[in-house]
């Protein structure tokens, strides 16, 4: 589901009812939690958090006009996703996450490479969610990307 909207007030507000709350806790659990440096704004046509241009002038690879990406929640046509890259560059942030998922939400992780998905938007867990976003601070994170991005290319 595309959601076209310039700031992620309006995106929340172009969600369906039944999904805003559960956006808006996840959205305040993110930005409450963040370290100090990543940005809010819409990215890849979702709410976004991202390393602004100003601490990392290089930019996101694929399209460097871009700031570096870093987690995105959005409103999917069956689901809420949180998609952090971290998790996908980070095998330990990965296996930590997977671990303590069960301790938070009794039903099985459903996830992607990058992409936790909640079909049920009641199970989603907001405390491990916030423990995940203390986990990196836009310096680590511009390192990781550095050392598993620009190596390879």
């Amino acid at each position: 589901m595309t959601i076209d909207a310039k700031t992620p007030d309006e995106y929340i507000e172009k969600i369906p009812e039944e999904r805003k709350a559960a956006v808006s806790k996840l959205r305040e659990t993110i930005k409450s939690n963040l370290p100090k440096g990543f940005e809010e704004c819409i990215s890849y046509k979702m709410i976004g958090y991202v390393v602004p241009h100003s601490l990392y002038p290089d930019g996101y690879h694929c399209d460097t006009k871009l700031p570096l990406p870093f987690i995105n929640i959005a409103s999917q046509k069956n689901f809420v996703a949180l998609y952090h890259s971290g998790i996908y560059a980070d095998k330990d942030l990965l296996d930590w996450f997977v671990q303590e998922y069960p301790k938070y939400v009794k039903t099985k992780l459903d996830m992607g490479k990058s992409c936790v998905r909640f079909k049920k938007i009641d199970n989603i867990p907001y405390d491990l969610i916030a423990s995940l976003c203390q986990k990196m601070t836009p310096q680590q994170w511009i390192a990781l990307y550095e050392k598993n991005v620009k190596t390879k290319r």
